[in-house]
């Protein structure tokens, strides 16, 4: 487990472009977290440093975005236009558990993408990357502290074994 802190939407958006420095294709990541936890912003984060230039919004009324990106893991190997789809979904508006099937997220991660998935702590995914975000409750009610977080990333998904000591160096200036 690797636990952060962030001071601001732009330091959240900071950590998840670390992350997504070390993003392969077939990832899938769960992004946790009360409504107004940053789980949108982390995402903005992650798809730009991935190289998605269009806005990234929360797809809770469409489900599930996609963005085409160009991926820092496979750019300058062979061909600098390797792309990694990113697919952002949301299940805050799936009524039943089994709706989550219909947006065939397995699928999705075949094609060369990774997948971030916003509020998909509420079923069982599989093996993902979970990214815990918490409003820090340790914040005054002044203006300056409205943005800050506590970040918690916990690994299910043994491909980022080998990824974890450079995951937890990297995010090193955000420890707590």
């Amino acid at each position: 487990m690797i636990e952060l802190h962030s001071e601001s939407a732009d330091e959240t958006r900071a950590i998840a472009s670390v992350i997504a420095g070390l993003v392969r294709a077939g990832d899938l990541i769960v992004l946790a977290g009360e409504m107004g936890a940053g789980k949108t912003a982390f995402a903005q984060g992650f798809a730009r440093a991935l190289g998605v230039l269009e806005p990234v919004t929360s797809p809770t009324y469409t489900l599930v975005h996609t963005y085409p990106a160009v991926s820092p893991t496979t750019a300058g190997v062979g061909s600098s236009t390797n792309t990694l789809t990113v697919h952002h979904a949301d299940l805050y508006r799936l009524e039943h558990t089994d709706e989550v099937g219909d947006l065939a997220l397995a699928e999705l991660l075949e094609d060369h993408a990774v997948v971030l998935v916003e509020w998909g702590d509420v079923v069982d995914l599989g093996h993902h990357l979970e990214i815990e975000l918490r409003i820090d409750d340790g914040q005054d009610d002044g203006d300056a502290a409205v943005d800050r977080r506590d970040i918690t990333i916990t690994s299910k998904d043994r491909r980022w074994d080998l990824r974890w000591d450079r995951l937890s160096t990297l995010l090193q200036r955000w420890s707590q």
